[in-house]
């Protein structure tokens, strides 16, 4: 018995032994992050780049990273609430995703695709009743593919996003209030578009019998135990979830921030959801299954596999779309969506070749050196060749206009002169461009396709263009979430109507005062109607640019807006303008008959040269709604 039990451990001395050095059946890139890091010094890794950024630039930040189906790092940074001096956990401190929430519609379509309820190049029009989409302007079917890629044609819309209370209509109520109109043929133009996502969610309810809300609970976050998040736009609901939610935050000046007022989204698929970085990290595990793993999502992996795989490209060295994530230019093939709000702000990334996803969340909008800077150096970036006899950049100089952004109102004259996109030749391969004052060089690689070489990535988010080019002439550049298009107004036409407002702005603002003086030196003197008429026209001309200049300030200062606020503004501009004609046309009728000095007979002149110049000019823009 003894001889037995000493062979026996003896053995297990030789297997143990044996384990110790022998190499392990993983490679090398299986212990570290996909750019090379260590697993291991991931911690001070990460640890050593946030500390330059938390309290300073971002309020605080939860961040997970995932790797062969287990959380690898997961830790929080700064606060929740800085007044209370609340420190964020990323398994209990609950933030807005944003954006990210469109990957759970893409998702859920998918599920439908699988039990044969949707085809995904069907006409849509077979899944809605009569009465949601009454704006199209082409013949061609709109497919559930196009509302993924964001090719639908709609124009961007700003208003009614977000509510400052939690009364609500349901989605279909909320789709009819903010349907835009249909401005490019579908299957054309890449144009981020919140109501494509939101009208496919809609779809989703209409399939199903069941709110979208009710649908993600129950066949997402039920199935991958994500207990601490919401897609229900109404938080409150949930007293969990209010009760872990952070405070957001905007930067006033660097370690300056101050307290976002809260809101809702009624469009809530396009970005709505609440939860924790932990729980957001469980869905990027499920759609990673390890080897010989099968994923909760589906019943089938093929269907995980047609999710992930690209669905929409324009080249072979641009990244593409693959079902509504966008694909990454990374050291490998990434898939990620970013997602801001107000007060927040999320990146999602995953490597399914790698098994590996990040997910940061931060309680402040517009927050890109975590969102984007530490996943590259997690991530890695593809290395890239610069090929001969590339095309002469001159080719591709210009300026540009996004595609996502309103054309219908008042609104279309903001992308016009504030944030067209600038392209300049710096030599033969490589060009800067220049948007809102930010700006970045981009080299080419290949024909046509330009790499970020230096600057400011905002708004370029994966870093490379491409220029569709048809006899030397730019068509289009296609970037990640919106393609660009040629400016379609001259310079002199921009320069001409910038001046004609300047002037009538300056007229019918200096003009009361010089009307006044000469009142308190004539006022002796009986006023004529003529000159009455000249007054109304004056006075009425300055209404409209008080009521444009109080309408540019309220929306600089806060864009999120419901339409209806704007109605008071619109409805004096037709109000100011109808007293404008009416005086305008009496003035010259009485000027016929009237014995007037030069100097009084041009003053009368620039009145109504300057009105109408004004009209016109509001007409243009289309001021006016």
């Amino acid at each position: 018995m003894i001889k037995q039990t000493n062979v026996g451990l003896m053995l297990l001395i030789f297997i143990s032994l044996s384990f110790l050095f022998t190499p392990r059946a993983f490679s090398a890139t299986e212990m570290t992050t996909p750019s090379g890091i260590q697993v291991e010094d991931l911690e001070e890794f990460v640890d050593e780049y946030v500390k330059e950024h938390i309290g300073h630039s971002v309020a605080g930040a939860s961040i997970v990273i995932v790797k062969d189906q287990e959380i690898i790092f997961s830790k929080g940074y700064g606060y929740g609430d800085i007044a209370s001096e609340v420190v964020v956990e990323p398994d209990t401190s609950v933030m807005e995703w944003g954006s990210v929430t469109k990957l759970f519609v893409w998702t859920s379509v998918m599920q439908l695709v699988e039990q044969g309820l949707i085809d995904l190049n069907e006409d849509i029009s077979v899944y809605l009743p009569d009465g949601i989409l009454t704006k199209l302007n082409y013949d061609e079917p709109i497919t559930m593919l196009e509302l993924m890629h964001h090719t639908a044609g709609f124009e961007d819309r700003i208003f009614d996003l977000l509510m400052p209370s939690p009364e609500m209509t349901t989605l279909e109520e909320t789709l009819k209030l903010t349907e835009p109109n249909q401005v490019y043929r579908p299957g054309e133009v890449v144009a981020y578009s919140n109501y494509s996502t939101s009208l496919a969610a809609y779809i989703v309810e209409q399939l199903t019998g069941e709110p979208f809300h009710e649908y993600v609970e129950e066949h997402i976050f039920s199935k991958i135990d994500m207990n601490q998040s919401t897609t229900n736009l109404l938080i409150e609901d949930d007293p969990d979830i209010i009760e872990n939610k952070t405070k957001g935050y905007t930067m006033l000046d660097w370690s300056t921030f101050d307290e976002s007022v809260p809101f809702y989204i009624p469009m809530y698929p396009s970005g709505g959801m609440n939860g924790t970085a932990e729980d957001l990290a469980r869905f990027a595990m499920a759609l990673m299954p390890g080897e010989g793993q099968h994923t909760p999502l589906f019943e089938q992996d093929q269907t995980l596999h047609e999710m992930l795989s690209t669905s929409y490209s324009v080249n072979e060295d641009v990244p593409g779309i693959a079902h509504g994530f966008w694909e990454y230019a990374g050291k490998y093939r990434g898939l990620t969506h970013s997602g801001n709000t107000v007060a927040f702000s999320t990146n999602f990334h995953i490597v399914p070749e790698e098994n590996f996803g990040v997910v940061v969340l931060t309680n402040q909008a517009g927050e890109g050196n975590l969102l984007f800077g530490l996943v590259s150096e997690l991530v890695g970036e593809k290395e890239f060749t610069v090929e001969e006899n590339l095309p002469s950049t001159s080719e591709v100089e210009g300026t540009y206009l996004s595609s996502r952004r309103m054309m219908d109102g008042f609104i279309n004259l903001y992308y016009y002169y504030f944030i067209p996109l600038d392209i300049s030749a710096v030599n033969d391969q490589e060009i800067e461009i220049n948007a809102s004052g930010y700006k970045a060089n981009y080299r080419q690689t290949s024909p046509y396709v330009y790499q970020l070489t230096d600057g400011n990535p905002a708004f370029i988010p994966n870093q490379i263009m491409y220029f569709h080019v048809n006899d030397g002439v730019v068509k289009q550049i296609s970037t990640t979430y919106a393609d660009y298009l040629p400016m379609d107004k001259s310079q002199a036409w921009l320069t001409a109507t910038l001046v004609i407002f300047i002037v009538c702005l300056l007229y019918f603002l200096i003009a009361p005062f010089v009307l006044l003086v000469r009142a308190i030196v004539n006022r002796k003197k009986k006023s004529t109607k003529l000159s009455k008429w000249n007054v109304l026209l004056t006075l009425s001309g300055t209404g409209i640019i008080i009521n444009i200049v109080v309408l540019a300030i309220r929306m600089l200062t806060n864009s999120n807006r419901a339409y209806s606020e704007l109605y008071l503004h619109f409805g004096l501009n037709y109000v100011l303008t109808a007293s404008a004609v009416v005086s305008l046309v009496l003035l010259l009728v009485r000027m016929k008959k009237a014995l007037l000095t030069k100097w009084q007979k041009t003053g009368y002149i620039m009145s109504v040269i300057t009105m109408i110049l004004l009209i016109a000019w509001m007409i243009v823009w289309q001021v006016y709604r």
